[in-house]
């Protein structure tokens, strides 16, 4: 997933990013309000990460601001405000889920799953794809009964496929999930990546529609 991480501490952000990099998310990492505000206007992401104490405003401001322009795109909050009414103003504003610092990076890991699950339409971890057998939760995958082996890269091209059954996905779409800004990207990049997933699920599991770009196909 493309994810906007919205935290000034610098150790905590460093070490968000790390861990979600290592998932196979692409993280864009801002520490000012105004650096997100610009972000969300020029991406599309598929979830945000936000801190509520910034050096030039509150969270909750702009969580509120994002939804009140229609921005659905889902939220998880992320601080140290651990009472029971700033979790009720945080949902109440519009976050999709509240998680209190200091937390444990897997279990960020779980929610961050969770959220995109209840947003693709199937809250549901198991999953079953032709011959593939599917886990969101621990990301794995077998097929035919035997274990695939998926690389963070893999996986997080293959997940953005799960989450858009049957939609068109471009080249450049795909590049947004796998990649943050500032990245060297290859041109060919997506094309190789394809021919792993292909190699390893079966040919037929990603159509080609020539020139336009890749669909979720069947087997």
């Amino acid at each position: 997933m493309r994810i906007l991480l919205i935290e000034d501490t610098a150790g905590l952000g460093e070490a968000v990013r790390e861990q979600l990099a290592d998932d196979g998310h692409a993280v864009d990492w801002v520490q000012r309000l105004s650096h997100a505000e610009t972000s969300v206007r020029t991406t599309a992401y598929d979830l945000i990460l936000l801190d509520l104490s910034l050096p030039d405003g509150h969270g909750l401001d702009f969580l509120r601001r994002q939804r009140t322009a229609g921005n659905a795109t889902p939220v998880i909050i992320l601080t140290a405000r651990d009472q029971i009414s700033d979790r009720i103003a945080g949902l109440n504003a519009g976050a999709d889920d509240y998680l209190v610092k200091p937390f444990d990076l897997f279990e960020l890991s779980a929610r961050i799953a969770a959220v995109a699950r209840r947003y693709s339409g199937n809250p549901n971890p198991q999953m079953q794809l032709g011959e593939l057998q599917i886990n969101l939760s621990d990301r794995s995958v077998q097929r035919a009964g035997h274990a695939v082996e998926l690389t963070a890269r893999e996986w997080a091209l293959f997940e953005a496929f799960i989450q858009h059954p049957g939609v068109l996905l471009s080249k450049a779409q795909l590049e947004e999930r796998l990649y943050e800004f500032g990245a060297e990207i290859e041109s060919n990049t997506i094309e190789v990546y394809i021919s792993r997933l292909r190699k390893k699920l079966g040919y037929a599991m990603i159509a080609t529609v020539r020139g336009m770009g890749y669909r979720l196909g069947t087997t």
